[in-house]
């Protein structure tokens, strides 16, 4: 009964100390399940998220305040 315990006292204290190796184990395996409409609802999200960005950049002086690389970039996102 002593063995147990004591076999049992160290499972737990493993546990604890290796507690976020197995939380983060655990958590990967549900990203591998995300639909094609997910993954495609969070890039949509990323570059609306980026044009906004690249939108509030050019402030009150318009297109003036991007530069040459903002610019390229605001172009590729509005195409898509």
């Amino acid at each position: 009964m002593t063995i147990v315990s004591i076999i049992l006292i160290i499972i737990v204290i493993f546990a604890f100390v290796f507690r976020k190796k197995i939380t983060s184990t655990v958590s990967s395996q549900e990203e591998k399940y995300i639909s094609i409409d997910d993954r495609f609802n969070e890039r949509k999200r990323e570059r609306e998220k980026e044009i906004d960005q690249l939108l509030s950049k050019m402030g009150k002086n318009g297109i003036d305040d991007l530069s040459s690389k903002d610019r390229k970039r605001l172009e590729e996102l509005s195409k898509n």
